[in-house]
């Protein structure tokens, strides 16, 4: 059964247009805040994090309030990164942990994300129960069963702690320069402290949120910057987050960005040739075959699943594997994060350049990406294109003239109305040829 406004990553769109609005977030918290502690036992208890935008002040009021009526506790945590609320929510014991973010879309954007009480997004079934709840009428409770409310002031330091403990005890990173861009996003107090409490010479970008600048010219979107930060500073590496902190992409040392795919094959790579080894690597449908074909050289299973990190990690517990993620810089860690987290996931990639004594460049070295193209293809409303005869024989013709070396993927957004085209393969030229070929067929069909 399909979701009525949950789409990949939570509940997404624009501010002031339904239902990024003060009265739909007002519902949404009353109904979450039922669903997601009708099991609990004791008090019921969720946290509410959220990024720099100045609409955030907004909806963490409306959220707070339809929370409280139903009865629940609000622990408010302030600007934090998504990966703190999921840690935090297991750490405080809490039924459940809500962002107010719309991660790297712009600031005229604001979403939601919940975390179970054990950390990890939402399942579907539990988002259909919150959306059909949505649709009936607000009830408040009695004085003696509303909810309360009280700030949380030692979060960011909590967080801290645990992004470092992300590393093996003793290591530090003394004699490492790193150029490092928070995207005026929820990392900008806490990034920068993990870092330099590790002991590494830290150069800050993006650290300077006013409500409006969040992702503008700055962050894993806009990685120009950072890449001539690195090359002026002769940085050893950058680190650039999103506007929440779930993703990371990086920068090496020639100023070259490494992405997802790169840094996932690093870690991969990394801990296949430590004792205790690697032994699977959950992907997405996005995922490069580039990073499949290199994992198999090593030996390492590998799965894609549907688009969205919340999927990744439903994979990881079926095979018992620690590592995943996606080439737009989710990557997941295993036995430190239930999510995405950019700033453990950069750590990770780092441990690996301590300890090999390899620079970024000669890491992602034994990789090498497809090309790989995509087009977004843009309709006047959603439509279902599974059952398209055209489209379906479009997509058939074109993966027969990629011979096995290469993938066609069409794939529907999840919170627009529009048509993500994508080819990949060996040859750039054909790759290019075919994607536009395929973007003209989806557009004539169902455009």
């Amino acid at each position: 059964m399909a979701t009525k406004y949950f789409g990949t990553d939570g509940i997404r769109g624009k501010v002031g247009e339904h239902p990024i609005t003060a009265d739909f977030m007002l519902k949404l918290g009353w109904a979450a805040g039922i669903v997601l502690t009708r099991h609990a036992e004791g008090k019921k208890r969720v946290l509410i994090g959220k990024d720099t935008r100045v609409s955030g002040y907004m909806f963490e009021s409306a959220l707070e309030a339809g929370l409280i009526a139903a009865g629940v506790d609000v622990d408010m945590l302030g600007p934090m990164p998504t990966p703190a609320i999921a840690y935090l929510t297991r750490a405080f014991r809490a039924s459940a942990g809500i962002v107010i973010s719309a991660s790297h879309n712009p600031v005229c954007d604001n979403g939601i994300k919940f975390f179970a009480a054990d950390g990890c997004k939402l399942p579907d079934h539990v988002e259909l129960e919150i959306e059909a709840l949505i649709d009936q009428p607000l009830v408040t409770n009695g004085t003696d069963h509303l909810g309360k409310a009280r700030r949380i002031s030692d979060a960011t330091g909590r967080y801290i702690e645990f992004c470092k403990a992300s590393l093996p005890t003793g290591l530090n990173l003394r004699g490492l320069k790193v150029v490092l861009d928070c995207a005026h996003g929820a990392t900008y107090n806490a990034a920068p402290k993990v870092f330099k409490e590790l002991g590494a010479s830290t150069i800050t970008m993006g650290v300077e949120p006013n409500g409006f600048n969040i992702n503008h010219q700055c962050g894993s979107t806009h990685m120009a910057p950072l890449q001539a930060a690195v090359l002026a500073e002769k940085a050893d590496l950058g680190v650039a987050l999103d506007g929440d902190g779930d993703r990371v992409l990086m920068v090496d040392e020639n100023g070259v960005i490494v992405d997802g795919d790169e840094l996932i094959y690093m870690i991969a790579q990394y801990r296949h040739a430590s004792p205790k080894g690697c032994n699977g690597v959950a992907g997405t449908q996005m995922s490069n075959l580039g990073l499949e074909l290199a994992l198999t050289e090593l030996g390492i299973p590998f799965t894609r699943t549907k688009v969205g990190d919340r999927y990744v990690v439903e994979a990881l517990k079926a095979n018992d594997w620690s590592l995943g993620g996606e080439a737009s810089g989710h990557v997941l860690c295993g036995g430190h994060s239930t999510t995405g987290d950019g700033i453990v996931a950069a750590l990770q990639v780092i441990l690996a350049v301590i300890e090999s004594g390899k620079t970024l460049s000669q890491l992602k070295s034994g990789m090498s990406k497809f090309p790989q193209t995509m087009i977004n293809v843009r309709l006047s409303k959603k439509v279902d294109i599974s059952d398209n005869a055209v489209i379906n024989q479009a997509v058939v013709d074109a993966e027969k003239k990629l011979d096995g070396r290469g993938r066609v993927l069409l794939r529907p957004s999840g919170t627009e109305p529009l048509i993500r085209v994508m080819v990949e393969g060996e040859d750039s030229m054909l790759v290019n040829e075919l994607v536009e070929g395929m973007a003209k067929i989806v557009k004539q069909q169902v455009g």
